[in-house]
């Protein structure tokens, strides 16, 4: 505890009121030796115990340890099978990234779905409506209009022509539509998939969509718009939600995405449900940072946005951040989960976030997805089904819950290249006045000081970054009357005097990930410590943000607002009042 008492800070008092002696919830005992890692144990059970419960009267939070962040997933949500969820991971996917599946994975992949249709299944998952949907619109898609190496293998011809006339007489008509839309397969002639219509004018107005996305084509604006706002939501326990199939639904969600979407189909995804519960409420701040991180969270390394939206607000940079309690395909480390088990209040709508942007004493909020799309939100269980990401889970990052009435800018993490400039295009949609698109790791927000790998080759590399900022003159770039200067460059940490390190492992763990962010605001020098100075300082200055024009001066800023103690203040601050906001 020598930490928490050489180095007190402005918001802590005596070590006799941080752990008061007649609370046996605190009392002091000492860390077994194989515990002990220096003093952020301690941090983390001092800045988790004493504050956000003793000097803020909180309810006691989760007692549940969640040691892995899949345990934030819904116990009620049926999981898929997992044979089949590997088979749709290698052929539900882009035109050149398809792996077709050889003989003996084929074969077993049809077997499973013949017995699950014949209700044979006995000690294993269905395979469900939605993977029969997904996996089959990858197996028509790939024929219809791929590339001949990532078409059909010889072992997937093979057992598709020793499986068809037996999973024709027992699949569910949508699912032999899907698989079979000109009733040509194998020679066997059925007149299902040509004739089927669907039931009902929403499931009607899907299987035209579909149609066009089977053969490889595109949408326009108005036909996706109006298929994703006639199924959606998706009602919990329907087996037919809105009266559409989730065979057909999913089918159209990876379609959609295996076909690479075009400008007009993303911004459709983008902006569908815009109006779902009114107007988005304005802030009264002059400036704020929308940050859109991968939904499905990390899985492997430190998650840095929370503690950087901390430091940020501490000099008037207000940031909103959203996404999910739990997401497939990763399952990763989402901030709803540190901020659930730290104690704050998770259920947020846009009106309470407008309050907590504008607290002085706080600056930056999280709304869930849940509060703010419920219609988006609703498709969690078909999106673990489906296996790889939909359209959504780019145009999802590029949200506006709560505007300002200053400036805004968005920032967004990707990781495949080619993604990067429609990104950006949905932010110059949405009328901002800087937007940055970062490779940072895992496709997500947290650009890192570990040195580039020299056998780094394909694509773009960590800590790439796009932009564009709008300027008081005239620029080559101007759209919607609005003057942009754009810009793209790989942030390089040795350039601003960080010393490479490793990123912390977190490995899924949800309290690994707090220990540390909790312990660099706290002061603790090291890589936490670092890439939350440099992810807050570099995004400043690529954003064009005042008093960040000399790099090395917005970095000084952001070390400034923690070893004050003040970003650790306003996110102890935020776990208070997001339980007092009306």
């Amino acid at each position: 505890m020598k930490v928490l008492i050489n180095n007190p800070k402005p918001f802590l008092s005596s070590p006799n009121s941080i752990f008061p002696n007649n609370n046996p919830r605190f009392h002091l005992r000492p860390f077994p030796k194989r515990q002990w890692i220096g003093p952020r144990l301690c941090l983390a059970r001092a800045a988790l115990d004493w504050a956000t419960i003793e000097q803020f009267g909180l309810p006691e939070f989760d007692v549940r340890n969640p040691a892995l962040s899949s345990s934030y997933r819904r116990s009620e949500l049926p999981r898929p099978n997992q044979t089949v969820l590997e088979a749709q991971a290698r052929v539900c996917t882009g035109p050149t990234q398809t792996r077709p599946l050889d003989e003996q994975q084929a074969f077993k992949v049809f077997d499973l779905i013949l017995r699950s249709a014949r209700g044979g299944m006995k000690d294993e998952d269905e395979v469900s409506k939605a993977q029969l949907g997904a996996f089959f619109a990858g197996m028509t898609i790939r024929a219809n209009a791929f590339p001949e190496a990532t078409q059909w293998s010889e072992g997937e011809t093979r057992a598709m022509k020793t499986f068809w006339p037996l999973l024709v007489r027992v699949l569910p008509p949508e699912v032999i539509f899907i698989a079979d839309p000109e009733g040509l397969m194998m020679g066997v002639g059925s007149s299902i998939g040509p004739q089927y219509v669907g039931n009902g004018t929403s499931e009607m107005r899907l299987v035209g969509a579909l149609r066009e996305v089977l053969a490889g084509g595109h949408l326009g604006f108005e036909e996706v718009q109006g298929v994703l706002k006639d199924v959606l939501p998706i009602k919990e326990g329907d087996e037919k939600p809105q009266g559409v199939s989730e065979a057909l639904l999913s089918a159209f969600l990876i379609g959609q995405r295996m076909n690479r979407e075009t400008d007009r189909e993303l911004k459709a995804y983008c902006l569908a449900f815009d109006d779902e519960i009114g107007p988005p409420p304005v802030a009264d701040v002059r400036s704020l940072t929308h940050y859109g991180e991968p939904y499905d969270g990390n899985t492997r390394f430190f998650r840095s946005t929370l503690f950087v939206a901390a430091v940020r607000s501490c000099y008037g940079e207000s940031c909103l951040l959203h996404g999910v309690d739990w997401m497939a395909p990763k399952g990763g480390v989402t901030e709803e989960q540190m901020l659930k088990f730290m104690g704050a209040n998770i259920n947020i709508s846009p009106s309470k976030a407008k309050k907590l942007l504008e607290d002085d004493e706080v600056g930056f909020a999280y709304v869930s997805q849940r509060e703010a799309r419920p219609s988006l939100y609703s498709l969690i269980k078909i999106r673990e089904h489906i296996k790889k990401r939909p359209p959504l889970a780019t145009t999802e990052k590029v949200q506006q819950y709560v505007k300002a009435n200053g400036k805004e800018a968005i920032v967004a993490g990707f990781y495949h290249e080619g993604y990067e400039e429609p990104l950006l295009m949905l932010m110059k949609r949405r009328g901002v006045h800087s937007g940055l698109v970062v490779k940072g790791e895992e496709g997500g927000l947290s650009l890192t000081t570990r040195l580039r790998s020299a056998n780094t080759t394909r694509g773009l590399p960590v800590n790439y970054c796009s932009g564009f900022r709008a300027l008081d003159i005239s620029s080559t770039s101007e759209v919607g009357g609005v003057a942009r200067h754009g810009f793209s460059l790989e942030v390089n940490a040795k350039d601003y005097g960080f010393q490479p390190t490793d990123t912390p492992r977190t490995d899924r763990s949800v309290s690994k990930n707090i220990e540390l962010g909790l312990a660099a605001l706290y002061g603790e020098k090291g890589p936490a410590y670092d890439r939350i100075v440099l992810n807050a300082g570099v995004v400043d200055h690529l954003l064009g943000v005042g008093g960040a024009e000399d790099i090395s001066a917005a970095l000084d800023r952001a070390r400034e607002a923690i070893d004050s103690g003040n970003a650790l203040k306003r996110l102890l601050n935020y776990i208070k009042v997001s339980h007092k906001i009306g």
